[in-house]
């Protein structure tokens, strides 16, 4: 009997253990508008129903700063989903929310960001991507070459999210400072006569950094496009001088099955 009891007791304290070890993620929060600030965001699994979101900042200046949670990818004007509590003087940030579970979070096609001040919103102090638009390390580059005598080259680089999603950048050499230089990509080959029609159109590259980024998830004509989907795409880069027509081409260079 004393055996039999011993046995029923230890089923029953071994059947009531809670497992405390809780899920978590974390991502890298880059500098932006003010240097040497970097930190990272975690996400951890609350409960079921809810997760708690805290930001590490390295170096950030004195005061407290706002921080949010992002639709969409950082190269994108995506809408505030989460707004979280500021980081403080110690350069910490908690928040709890049922908004959305740690799932979801880790999945979620968003950025977070964080901001100098309420009355300096446009300084940010480090932002970046989180769940399904973090960026692997798969990748593929293109040469953009010269065009007649303007002296523009550079690269495109074709980066695959997590989620599928591209993030290409295209980066410049010999673009002059305070410029805005339309990009697209056209179907068909350089080669093409009379030039392919646009596909897709590219955010502008920026003349003073030779920087220009977009996040793809569909062309123009809202066809869905992964990463895949571009390594064996017929198609190519061009950069404008302004505007984009045929006889504005800087620069330009063959993606894809090209």
């Amino acid at each position: 009997m004393l055996t039999m009891f011993l046995s029923v007791a230890l089923l029953i304290a071994g059947g009531c253990k809670k497992d405390d070890a809780s899920k978590s993620s974390s991502y890298k929060l880059m500098v932006k508008d003010v240097l040497g600030v970097t930190g990272t965001v975690t996400f951890i699994e609350s409960s079921s129903t809810s997760a708690t979101i805290d930001i590490v900042l390295v170096n950030a200046p004195s005061g407290t700063h706002p921080a949010y949670l992002y639709a969409k990818s950082a190269v994108e004007n995506g809408s505030v989903v989460i707004e979280l509590n500021p980081v403080d003087a110690s350069g910490k940030s908690s928040t709890v929310t049922n908004k959305m579970t740690y799932s979801q979070l880790i999945a979620f096609d968003g950025f977070i960001k964080v901001i100098k001040s309420s009355s300096e919103p446009d300084v940010i102090l480090a932002q970046g991507d989180i769940g399904g638009n973090v960026i692997t390390s798969t990748s593929k580059s293109y040469p953009l070459s010269l065009v007649g005598a303007f002296g523009v080259a550079g690269t495109a680089l074709f980066e695959k999210r997590v989620n599928g999603n591209t993030l290409l950048t295209v980066s410049l050499t010999g673009t002059i400072a305070g410029e805005s230089y339309p990009a697209t990509i056209n179907l068909g080959s350089i080669a093409s006569v009379g030039g392919g029609p646009v596909v897709k159109t590219l955010s502008n590259v920026n003349g003073t950094t030779g920087k220009g980024y977009t996040n793809i998830q569909k062309l123009d004509g809202g066809t869905d496009i992964t990463f895949e989907n571009w390594l064996v795409y017929d198609g190519y880069i061009n950069i404008y001088q302004t505007p984009v027509s045929l006889t504005s081409i800087i620069c330009q260079g063959n993606i894809g099955s090209n």
